[in-house]
């Protein structure tokens, strides 16, 4: 899709010296149905903080060049855009880049253009043919990826679809495509990605059908547990991560003279689990992944993925969440972040729309929900949306998959209704290589679609690494999102891009992780800003 302006909540950009609009002014503008429901939620929304000259002048010059497609793209790719917490490993490498390796591997591509392993028999052909027939080529492509899919068609299964259709590609090469992928991200100008695979898939399978169903989910994890059963299918996950990362560091040319962009950049793991699987399963996929977020520091959380639309996943929702809710007292270091709420009126009965963000909230206690589109479907919606402002629950937004999965975009997404209650927001991609997009895409369709000036782009982008899952403390004091990004006490007096003086910043950059690529963030943004005050001087 191309990011188009158009008015949804038109934000007024003023330097702190001439000073800001109200809370409740702004507000006051919003349509009835979109605004907070009291004063209390106004208080709480993301607050107008003050504004530098350099980002006023950045802004300017954003808004200058809206009619310049070939500026406004080349502003977006250069601005620096934090994290992307929300990623599927298999869904983000480009569609072009996994038919040459089906090709490398000799896969054969059958009569349905899903990637077979050889021999090609009747009714398949090479992979490697696509090298030489467009046609073909082409035609991989659009069954692969929502390339050419009709926009005015719902995309939901074709969506979910490609995933088969190229599975048996992306499970021989984690290595690979995390190259390819984390050369894109740092093109983007990002510092930071937490991306989604599954962890000792067949073991972990194994195991579950071994032990069994059990209702009382205590007994079930002893069973898991006892004769390092799950301790052995750990063990055989972190040599599976041993295994991609030698060979990501061999694709990017680690520690040689000609390492490519992605050996900088920090990558976390978070394990996925299929939700739409048999109760014994998915709870050992989730004990599988919270213990190795324990015992391995690459590895930071769990996830549940598959459509939650699924006559499986609706059946079960309620009780996978208990399974989290039970497990988080069993691994009390391991991060949760749910898929919820990925759902719209008329893919599911009524019904269905009610709790899903809600009991992922209240229940799992998750730390960051992911899509939450269906959010004013569900009852006291408003009490979720508080809680989750109150907990710091961010929600990860990815625009264009919601688009093409859902169809729901524009005034229709909660984007702007999680903002005016003060929950964090953090712009992610989803599966870019089956969406067709990247990363400044979606933040230039977010500021095109909801008229979003530098400065909100700029804390959208250290959203993305204040709610990512790296240790240590932050660089900003407080609750950011209530309270805007104001510096700790430490580094209140530093300037980014200069030598840091204080010691106790000095020390708060060295002991922390979090803080170091917060402030490597902040860096970028001098360097942004300062290219762009040039250009409106």
């Amino acid at each position: 899709m191309n990011p188009q302006r158009r008015s949804v909540v038109r934000r007024r950009v003023v330097p702190a010296a001439l000073g800001t609009l109200s809370v409740l002014s702004l507000l006051s503008a919003l349509p009835a149905a979109a605004q907070p429901a009291s004063r209390e939620d106004a208080r709480s929304a993301a607050p107008l903080r003050p504004v530098t000259l350099a980002e006023a002048r950045t802004d300017t010059y954003l808004r200058s060049v809206e009619a310049r497609p070939d500026a406004l793209r080349d502003f977006f790719r250069r601005l620096p855009k934090g994290g992307d917490l929300h990623n599927h490993l298999s869904g983000a490498v480009s569609t072009e880049y996994l038919i040459e390796l089906a090709a490398e591997d000799g896969l054969c591509i059958d009569a349905t253009l899903t990637a077979v392993v050889p021999p090609c028999g009747t009714g398949t052909r090479p992979a490697a043919d696509a090298r030489t027939d467009r046609a073909f080529g082409d035609a991989i492509v659009r069954a692969w990826s929502m390339q050419d899919f009709p926009p005015d068609q719902n995309g939901h299964d074709h969506f979910f679809d490609t995933f088969g259709k190229f599975g048996e590609v992306t499970w021989r090469h984690r290595g690979k495509l995390l190259a390819e992928v984390a050369d894109d991200v740092v093109r983007q100008n990002q510092f930071y990605l937490e991306t989604m695979v599954t962890p000792a898939s067949d073991s972990a399978r194994k195991l579950a059908d071994q032990v069994g169903w059990d209702d009382d989910l205590a007994a079930l994890h002893r069973k898991l547990v006892e004769g390092h059963k799950l301790d052995n299918v750990v063990a055989e996950a972190r040599k599976e991560a041993d295994d991609g990362d030698a060979e990501f560091r061999a694709t990017e040319r680690c520690g040689t003279g000609e390492s490519r962009p992605g050996c900088g950049l920090t990558v976390r793991w978070i394990s996925q689990v299929s939700r739409g699987s048999s109760p014994e399963r998915v709870f050992t996929q989730l004990a599988l992944g919270m213990r190795l977020a324990e015992a391995d520091p690459r590895f930071v959380a769990v996830n549940l993925v598959q459509p939650e639309d699924w006559d499986s996943s609706l059946r079960n929702y309620s009780l996978q969440m208990r399974m989290v809710q039970y497990l988080r007292t069993q691994y009390p270091k391991a991060h949760v972040t749910l898929h919820a709420g990925e759902l719209w009126p008329g893919l599911v009965k009524p019904e269905d729309l009610k709790f899903h963000i809600k009991e992922a909230v209240n229940v799992a206690r998750t730390e960051r929900v992911g899509h939450g589109v269906d959010l004013v479907h569900e009852d006291d919606w408003q009490q979720t949306a508080r809680t989750m402002a109150a907990r710091r629950v961010a929600v990860e937004v990815p625009l264009s998959s919601n688009a093409q999965i859902l169809g729901v975009k524009g005034a229709d997404h909660p984007f702007t209704t999680y903002r005016q209650y003060g929950v964090p927001v953090v712009l992610s991609t989803d599966d870019p290589g089956v969406s067709r997009i990247d990363i400044s895409h979606e933040y230039q369709y977010a500021s095109g679609t909801y008229d979003l000036g530098y400065p909100e782009l700029k804390d959208l982008a250290r959203a993305s690494l204040e709610y990512a899952f790296v240790p240590g403390a932050s660089l900003w004091q407080g609750n950011p999102t209530a309270e805007g990004y104001r510096p700790v006490r430490a580094c209140r007096g530093e300037r980014p891009g200069l030598p840091v003086r204080a010691q106790a910043c000095r020390r708060l950059l060295a002991e922390s992780p979090k803080a170091r690529l917060e402030w490597r963030q902040e860096t970028a943004f001098t360097d942004f800003e300062r290219t762009y005050t040039r250009t409106v001087n």
